[in-house]
């Protein structure tokens, strides 16, 4: 893993930010079954190789995310050799101690190199520091990639949403305890 540095994001580097690739690429889906019987309600998801490989877009507009961006509890900013590659973005509820993870991107030339994972970590110890018990990340269920890590850092598969997304998507939730 690269020598980065993971601090708190300055507001006026929200441009830089959002100048980052937000799209991703992925040759899985975790695709949804629901089978609905009289007194039964059975929901799986497998993890389904595609044909070819799709372009998973960020599911907020590039317009709305610098008000997005700025609305978040905080916003920390990966760097390396002095040039932002990443970034998280954390919401608190205070009413159920959750952290809220709704926004994370690392520049394309910059993933795989644990630069995400790095992102997380700080946010789930800055989450810690504050008292919050959980951790919640989304991501679209076509985003192999965020789901493999999220897996890989111990988040547990928590629950989805069906058409959650502008484009009708649907939402995967994963959530980690915090210590």
């Amino acid at each position: 893993m690269p020598e980065i540095e993971v601090r708190p994001a300055q507001l006026g580097e929200i441009p830089v930010l959002i100048s980052l690739e937000h799209y991703g690429k992925s040759d899985y889906v975790w695709q949804m079954e629901r089978l609905v019987e009289e007194t039964q309600l059975s929901v799986t998801f497998r993890e389904v190789r595609l044909p070819r490989s799709v372009k998973v877009e960020y599911p907020y507009s590039m317009e709305s995310l610098p008000d997005r961006l700025r609305q978040q509890t905080i916003l920390l900013a990966a760097v390396l050799k002095g040039d932002i590659v990443g970034y998280v973005g954390v919401e608190e509820r205070v009413g159920t101690r959750t952290a809220w993870v709704a926004h994370l991107a690392v520049a394309a030339h910059c993933r795989r190199e644990g630069i995400a994972s790095a992102l997380l970590l700080a946010a789930q110890g800055w989450a810690s520091r504050r008292g919050l018990r959980r951790m919640i990340l989304e991501t679209h269920s076509k985003n192999a990639p965020a789901i493999r890590m999220a897996l890989k850092l111990g988040f547990e598969f928590s629950g989805y949403n069906d058409q959650y997304y502008a484009n009708q998507d649907i939402a995967l939730f994963f959530s980690s305890m915090l210590r």
